[in-house]
């Protein structure tokens, strides 16, 4: 069983940065791929970023890419999502996920933390 513990979201204005965390626990992090996801109210939840196990591939939405970058610390089971330009279309709650396979879709996931609000003003 892995637990994901979110932190880091808050308010931010348009044009600023965030960076979320998520904290694993358990010692099978570094055979996890890992993603965040985002979901606004009243749209399904979508896929933000991944990162392959040992952190050496990284996949994004269109909408984010050029401005959210996803890396991983194994030695410290943490996956980090670092979003710079933020957006009011942005603003969500984002989801950390754990899973053997990873990519894009929820299939690839196992693990889900609770979710971190995220809430870009304009």
């Amino acid at each position: 069983q892995v637990q994901l513990v979110e932190s880091g979201g808050g308010l931010v204005q348009a044009g600023g940065s965030l960076r979320l965390s998520c904290a694993a626990s358990g010692r099978t992090f570094s055979r996890l791929a890992m993603g965040w996801f985002r979901q606004a109210p009243g749209q399904e939840r979508e896929f933000v970023a991944a990162v392959s196990k040992s952190g050496g591939s990284t996949y994004y939405a269109d909408s984010v890419k050029g401005r959210f970058t996803i890396s991983r610390d194994n030695a410290k089971n943490t996956v980090y999502l670092q979003m710079n330009s933020l957006k009011p279309e942005d603003t969500a709650v984002y989801y950390c996920a754990a899973g053997p396979l990873g990519g894009s879709y929820y299939a690839g996931y196992d693990y889900w933390g609770q979710g971190t609000q995220v809430t870009v003003s304009s």
